[in-house]
């Protein structure tokens, strides 16, 4: 969902906050997540740690993130969480003088995005994979399931 209205966002927070309580699902993202590590370094894609791919509207796309996905980043999130944070409408609000501010609980679709142009032959497919795996833990958990801009997640839950 790009936009969420304002009962969607309410069930949306709520979930997550529920699901961020659940160790569980918490090890069952981070399973998959240590699998998506796995991949990328078997692949060996280049990062240029340049940011473009923060900036969602220069670079053209956008990120979306699961329930669980969000309850895994708001449960791992410092707190407070990182002050530099900015809403410019832009890209990443967590992309701090060109860098990723929580690079190590970041979503999924972050962790498998590269700019190199070698990634475009593995990456969809790679992603479609995973994400099913993600999704699956929504049904096998009893957890809805909402899949959402990373920003409008954000401000859903208030972090």
């Amino acid at each position: 969902m790009l936009h969420l209205t304002e009962d969607q966002s309410r069930q949306f927070a709520e979930q997550v906050l529920a699901a961020a309580g659940r160790p569980e699902v918490l090890a069952a993202v981070g399973e998959i997540y240590t699998r998506v590590q796995a991949e990328i370094d078997a692949r060996q894609p280049v990062c240029q740690i340049s940011g473009r791919c923060c900036r969602f509207e220069s670079f053209g796309h956008r990120l979306f993130v699961t329930t669980a996905e969000m309850a895994a980043f708001r449960r791992q999130l410092p707190v407070p969480a990182p002050a530099a944070i900015r809403w410019d409408g832009t890209g990443c609000p967590y992309q701090i003088a060109g860098r990723c501010g929580v690079h190590g609980i970041r979503p999924f679709g972050c962790r498998i995005f590269f700019c190199d142009a070698t990634s475009t032959a593995w990456q969809q497919a790679q992603y479609e994979q995973f994400h099913a795996e993600i999704r699956s833990l929504h049904g096998r958990f009893e957890i809805p399931y909402f899949y959402v801009e990373w920003r409008e997640a954000i401000r859903a839950v208030g972090v």
